[in-house]
C-alpha cells in the first residue's frame, strides 16, 4: 500500500528558527506513525541550512530547488588539467 505524502509549501514561512524546526519535526513525526509522509517545498536557504545542521535532512524531505541540468551526476569527478605528483 503506497504512502500518503502531504507537501508543505514553506514558502511562507519568516526566517528559520529552531522553533519552526521543532513543529516541522513534530509534523513528521506524527504523519510517520499515520504512516504518512511530510515533503517541504520551496523551503528556503535558511530552513534548508538548519535542517542540515540539526542532522535531520534524512527525516525531513525537502524538494530539490534547482534545476535538475544544474546539478552534477552524483558520484562522478571531473579532473582539470595534468598532475604533476608522480605516482608511488
Amino acid at each position: 500500500m503506497a504512502r500518503t505524502t502531504f507537501v508543505l509549501d514553506c514558502s511562507a514561512l519568516p526566517e528559520a528558527d529552531a522553533g519552526q524546526l521543532d513543529g516541522l519535526a513534530c509534523l513528521q513525526l506524527s504523519l510517520r506513525r499515520r504512516r504518512c509522509e511530510l515533503q517541504l517545498a520551496n523551503a528556503g536557504d535558511g530552513l534548508v541550512a538548519l535542517i542540515d545542521l540539526a542532522g535531520l535532512a534524512g527525516v525531513l524531505g525537502v524538494e530539490a530547488g534547482g534545476q535538475a541540468e544544474e546539478r552534477e551526476e552524483p558520484g562522478r569527478v571531473e579532473e582539470e588539467g595534468q598532475l604533476h605528483d608522480p605516482t608511488v
